[in-house]
């Protein structure tokens, strides 16, 4: 996913030896035009900035540097920015924050945000009223190095005395598997590099794991293959300290008598009260349909473990979760909404499977397994709940819900009774509550304290924009009581829209500071998310991609429409594969929208198969490689339909150097493209940050800051008199 810089800059007249911390000028620096044409089944696309793709260029860092700093200068002159990320540090930090829990019996894992601390830490107690013990603290891990560590997994072993977790350095997600002994947090000798997934399997002598690993990658290894085809290694914990030597014992070509698909990861799931484990060969880590075979465990040691084919993609099934002697598992296959289904691991045979749940008017979303039964949570619209099913679906009734709202997953363990679940509603903090199934009674067991923050002055409002075919989109709008609806109020469109992922209804804290300004925050449940099921995911998806940004687009339209803001008070934001829904706002609809906020966005999809992640994304958004992929990829590429003299509105490009999931050149060739092409005289800025990645694993201080920008900067291209930089003399 290169030529240099330096000869057209100097071409240009720019001395190409100056420092980056010199480009002090009152616009940002221009980038060189080196136009590449590419040819695709007879449709020529020209590429300007093509060269950008080398992140390793010394110009190109030298280039993407002088932006970040000319970025840095415009948002610190906003007077208003810091009295800004006062307030989202205050609402960050109001209260303590426990979450991510596992259970292992009554001993519980969970990762906990303490006010005014720069990462979350991990720890454990026993029973959920027992004393708190520290794990790890990923912020002294860190201390005297010129990066930040961030714990990205962790997984305990089914007696809850060992604990396989990950480390990773500056947003990288490029992760190292450690080993810990949990009486006493003694670290082992366990240092496995390139395991960067979450996929690890203890076995029940809780003293050995299933893990994934990728390969290690070879001179001439293409960066498209990187972080493709993981295979799953059994480790026995102490022996072969740093992986090697590991026996591999699942993933393409390991065996030849196993046809395995290519993919991004093959991984092992088990369970403390079964004799078999599943493997999962899966495209892309996701949710999305996999290739599913099982063996008992037993017999897993090598290359020549007797897997069994379970279910090709085809036969869409999702999650897998093994119990005793039978596999219980989510399928999409004839079912949008999803059916929950069982079959036996010894003889398995997924046409005779038993219906535990059939397909209904909510969507089930997912399911977690305890002594009584099957935790299954539906959703339906905006909100979700829990029910509580037989192992033979004959019996079932809901999980009274604590308050009007929606809930999470079941936090369970298939030995003991009862769940521990998270419920929140957009205008209510998250609580953590119990449930007893023999007293059918729900109690906040109090691991979340009481928020101190009083939301009796917000209010929430599910409405439905209609888009351009008459599909219609929900659309939830948060606000402080009593705002107006004169087309004044400063509001932000959110959208993401892909791999069947649903907006769910959540409260933000740091969104307060906006909203206490008397701004709007709303959220588009666009085509391409998994709201109404697969059928909705499907609904923008390769070909129909375009429904994604155009579902958006319906959205801003009906906030303008009903006078809740006005085109230049509205900023569309979207994120990752959301740089797709926020890129076609921009590039369809540039009248609509007064700033775009594109946080380390997809943009080029006809290049996004070159870099590491791209292949895995291919059966969400297609390949160049066939005609018809092609055509998908170009309607969605906001890259290739930016223009040159059109008015785009203000836009905030953002990036952080070590991303591994969407390379940080698509916010460059954007910001370049946009830079060059706009005639509406309007801000376009590349934010980087050096020590992130995805945003995932930053930390908190990292969060505000970038709060602080986004909407630092919305609100000065919006007009707000507080964020309007001193007049140049």
């Amino acid at each position: 996913m290169v030529g240099s810089i330096r000869r057209a800059a100097l071409a240009a007249g720019i001395v190409a030896s100056i420092s980056a911390s010199a480009f002090a000028f009152d616009k940002p620096p221009t980038a060189p035009v080196r136009p590449v044409t590419d040819r695709y089944f007879g449709t020529d696309v020209v590429d300007n900035y093509r060269y950008m793709e080398n992140l390793k260029d010394p110009d190109v860092q030298a280039w993407m540097k002088a932006q970040a700093n000319f970025t840095r200068q415009q948002l610190d002159a906003l007077p208003g920015r810091k009295a800004l990320l006062q307030r989202v540090h205050a609402w960050l930090n109001t209260d303590v924050y426990r979450g991510s829990f596992v259970r292992r019996g009554q001993r519980y894992f969970y990762q906990e945000f303490q006010p005014n601390e720069p990462l979350p830490k991990l720890f454990y107690r026993d029973g959920l009223k027992g004393a708190e013990h520290l794990l790890i603290d990923p912020a002294a891990l860190g201390n005297g190095t010129a990066t930040h560590v961030a714990l990205d997994y962790f997984v305990p072993s089914w007696d809850g005395k060992f604990l396989a977790y990950g480390l990773s350095e500056g947003g990288s997600e490029k992760g190292k598997l450690h080993v810990l002994k949990v009486d006493g947090a003694r670290v082992l000798s366990e240092a496995i590099d390139r395991t960067d997934e979450d996929q690890v399997a203890w076995r029940p002598d809780n003293a050995s794991f299933f893990y994934l690993r990728y390969a290690k990658p070879a001179a001439d290894t293409p960066r498209s293959q990187t972080m493709y085809n993981a295979r799953a290694y059994l480790h026995v914990v102490g022996a072969n300290a740093d992986g090697d030597g590991d026996a591999v014992v699942f993933g393409r070509g390991v065996s030849p008598r196993l046809d395995v698909p290519e993919g991004q990861v093959s991984y092992l799931i088990t369970a403390p009260d079964s004799g078999y484990a599943i493997a999962v060969a899966n495209h892309n880590n996701d949710n999305n349909p996999s290739t599913v075979f099982v063996a008992p465990l037993a017999a897993i040691k090598n290359a020549d473990t007797p897997w069994r084919k379970v279910a090709d993609v085809e036969d869409g099934v999702t999650k897998t979760v093994p119990h005793g002697d039978r596999l219980f598992y989510l399928t999409q296959k004839g079912a949008s909404n999803f059916r929950l289904m069982s079959t036996p691991m010894g003889n398995p045979d997924i046409d005779k499977a038993d219906t535990i749940v059939p397909q209904g008017a909510a969507v089930l979303t997912d399911f977690s397994i305890a002594k009584e039964g099957l935790y299954v949570r539906e959703r339906e619209g905006a909100a979700a709940q829990l029910v509580l099913v037989s192992f033979d679906g004959r019996q079932a009734r809901p999980v009274p819900k604590p308050f009007e709202g929606t809930v999470y997953a079941a936090v369970t363990d298939s030995r003991e009774s009862g769940a521990f679940f998270g419920a929140a509603g957009w205008v209510h903090p998250l609580s953590r509550m119990s449930y007893d199934p023999a007293t059918n009674a729900v109690t906040d067991t109090g691991l979340v304290p009481p928020f101190r923050i009083d939301t009796s002055n917000l209010a929430a409002k599910e409405v439905v924009a209609v888009s351009y075919d008459g599909t219609r989109i929900p659309l939830s709008i948060i606000y402080r009581k009593g705002i107006h609806l004169d087309g004044t109020n400063p509001t932000i469109l959110e959208g993401y829209g892909s791999y069947g992922n649903t907006e769910e209804t959540y409260f933000e804290n740091p969104n307060l500071a906006w909203v206490e300004r008397g701004g709007i925050y709303a959220i588009a449940h666009v085509r391409g998310g998994g709201e109404f099921g697969d059928a909705w995911h499907r609904g923008a998806y390769m070909l129909t991609k375009p429904n994604t940004f155009l579902d958006f687009i319906a959205c801003g339209q009906y906030l303008v429409d009903a006078h809740y803001t006005s085109s230049r008070y509205l900023a569309g934001e979207g994120a990752s594969a959301g740089g797709i829904t926020v890129g076609g706002a921009l590039t369809w609809r540039p009248d609509l929208f007064g700033v775009i906020l594109d946080d380390v966005g997809m943009s080029d999809t006809l290049r996004f198969e070159t870099e590491p992640n791209g292949p895995p994304n291919i059966s969400e958004f297609g390949s160049v490689k066939t005609e018809a992929g092609f055509h998908g990829l170009y309607a969605m590429s906001a890259y290739a339909h930016v223009h040159d003299g059109v008015a785009y509105p203000a836009v905030l490009f953002e990036t952080g150097a070590n991303d591994p999931r969407v390379a940080p050149w698509h916010m460059a060739k954007m910001t370049a493209r946009v830079q060059a092409a706009t005639s509406s005289h309007r801000p376009v800025l590349l934010r980087v940050d050096f020590d992130a990645g995805h945003g995932i694993g930053s930390t908190t201080s990292q969060y505000e800051n970038e709060l602080a920008d986004e909407w630092s900067f919305a609100l000065w291209q919006m007009g707000d008199p507080a964020f309007q930089p001193p007049r140049a003399h």
